[in-house]
């Protein structure tokens, strides 16, 4: 049977005993109907590049004889690689060996070192029972991440690799940890969709889209021409209107549908022995857990336009946690969507195991001198357009060049002074229980509540603008999520005592008595 094939030993390279297995039999047919998806896709542009120089049947049967290449070359390929393909998970090690014509690939990770076993599966997959599984160390390698992987195996072999690589000798009241789920899906949070950056972009693309489906069928110019002749009447001002207001509409509902893709059923839980886990994804099912042991603290992140809604996404700073290579947007480490600020803290608090969240701890400002270095910062951004416009408009002699400059002007001053002020009302640090808490960011304003345990040194910079005006910039290095996490321009004392206070003894042997 197929669903059996995937756990079947090859006896002869066992060697000391374990079990050799090899990836799932299905993968040849996942590879031929991919092999037949592309064929598919391909095959209308092609057919109709070649009507103009062959004959319909001809250029039919070329089309119809590349495509069955197509698909019988994937399937052949994959069983090919499926069966020079063996992985098995030994006692102290985790080892694959694959071999693809004269290319040989031998990885092999240390089983104390795994730190995550994540799982993902496309439509495909899902349709034929199978899943993806990805295995993590966290550490940087010359050739890049210390990944191994498995594409694909059955979903019953997937978990079972996924509970045997992560467990750990639990504590004996480990079933009295056990809080099960922390968070599920509340369907309303899809009103947060619409506010991110990805809405606009996605307008773009289905313009993009549009045009090149055209070109495809050669009837781009015709496209082009017929909306000319819509607006042919109708002043540029509401021609730019109703353009941007269609590109817009169209980046929301494509985040609409971005974000049922990727949350939905979502699902946030404890399991036992301290293990987090993220379930969720309509079409592409994805898993990933986190151990609570490797885990340092949490980020609230608060992008511009969902700030305003007050609402925020939580993610998870923990050691050994790296980006997929599947998510395009960074939601790897996300262990909460977009949701009310109130219940993302509340969600943050449960996962730390704290009554109180840190998140949500009040923090000390920074002073007056940080909002004239944003002020400056600022202005002097916003005044680089202008100056390229004004010098562009004199150099040229165009008058139209300097009229958009005292136009773009006041605009992008009042924007500049208005992100500078929030960027300063965001900062902010404090130390609550044993955590370190620190905010900053105006576009994505970041709130950082890090476990002082987990800091391992500290990195202080004071540039000569920052010396006369009394702050001190500090990093708190640390070897979870990105490995350093700021405090900008706090008071010079004050930043001195809350990284001292913070750790003791780390700094301490560095600075000098006060007099």
């Amino acid at each position: 049977m197929w669903a059996g094939d995937a756990a079947r030993s090859d006896a002869g390279d066992a060697g000391d005993g374990e079990e050799w297995r090899r990836i799932d039999r299905r993968t040849v047919l996942v590879a031929a109907v991919t092999g037949a998806g592309v064929a598919a896709g391909g095959a209308l542009p092609a057919f109709l590049g070649l009507l103009g120089v062959l004959a319909w049947w001809v250029a039919l049967l070329v089309v119809t004889a590349g495509a069955l290449l197509l698909v019988l070359g994937a399937g052949a390929l994959a069983h090919v690689r499926r069966h020079r393909t063996r992985y098995r998970v030994g006692a102290e090690r985790v080892e694959l060996h694959a071999r693809l014509f004269v290319v040989e690939r031998r990885r092999s990770l240390p089983r104390e070192r795994i730190r995550s076993v994540d799982l993902t599966a496309n439509p495909l997959l899902r349709i034929l029972g199978l899943v993806k599984v990805r295995i993590g160390t966290g550490e940087k390698t010359a050739g890049g991440e210390s990944t191994l992987e498995l594409d694909a195996v059955s979903r019953a072999e997937g978990e079972r690799l996924r509970r045997e690589l992560l467990r750990r000798a639990t504590e004996p009241d480990a079933t009295a940890r056990h809080d099960g789920e922390l968070a599920s899906l509340d369907p309303s949070w899809i009103r947060y969709a619409p506010l991110s950056f990805v809405a606009p972009l996605l307008g773009g693309a289905a313009v993009g889209a549009v045009m090149q489906v055209s070109e495809w069928f050669g009837v781009q110019r015709e496209v082009i021409d017929r909306v000319g002749e819509a607006f042919r009447t109708t002043p540029l001002v509401w021609v730019v209107l109703t353009l941007t207001s269609a590109t817009l509409l169209a980046g929301v509902v494509g985040a609409f549908a971005l974000w049922v893709e990727m949350w939905w059923n979502y699902r946030l839980e404890r399991e036992p022995g301290g293990t987090l886990r993220v379930r969720r994804g309509l079409l592409t099912a994805r898993s990933l857990s986190v151990e609570e042991r490797r885990l340092r603290g949490v980020e609230l992140v608060e992008p511009l336009g969902v700030r305003l809604f007050r609402a925020a996404r939580v993610d998870a700073i923990a050691t050994g946690l790296v980006k997929g290579k599947d998510d395009k947007h960074d939601t790897h480490k996300s262990l909460l969507p977009v949701v009310p600020r109130a219940r993302a803290d509340e969600v943050a608090a449960r996962v730390l195991r704290e009554p109180v969240p840190p998140t949500s701890a009040v923090l000390t400002a920074h002073p007056r001198a940080a909002r004239a270095r944003r002020l400056r910062w600022a202005l002097t951004t916003a005044a680089a357009p202008v100056a390229v416009l004004v010098g562009l408009g004199a150099a040229l002699d165009v008058p139209a060049l300097l009229y958009t400059a005292a136009a773009c002007a006041p605009v992008l001053a009042a924007t500049a002074v208005l992100l500078a002020l929030d960027a300063y009302r965001s900062l902010g640090h404090g130390l609550t229980g044993g955590y370190l808490v620190t905010r900053a960011g105006a576009v994505r304003r970041s709130t950082v509540a890090l476990q002082r345990g987990g800091v391992i040194g500290w990195t202080l910079k004071q540039s000569s603008f920052q010396r006369r005006a009394g702050l001190l910039t500090l990093t708190a290095t640390t070897a979870a999520g990105d490995g350093a996490y700021h405090v900008y321009d706090a008071d010079e004392s004050e930043g001195l005592h809350c990284a001292a206070t913070a750790v003791p003894g780390l700094l301490e042997p560095f600075l000098e008595p006060a007099e």
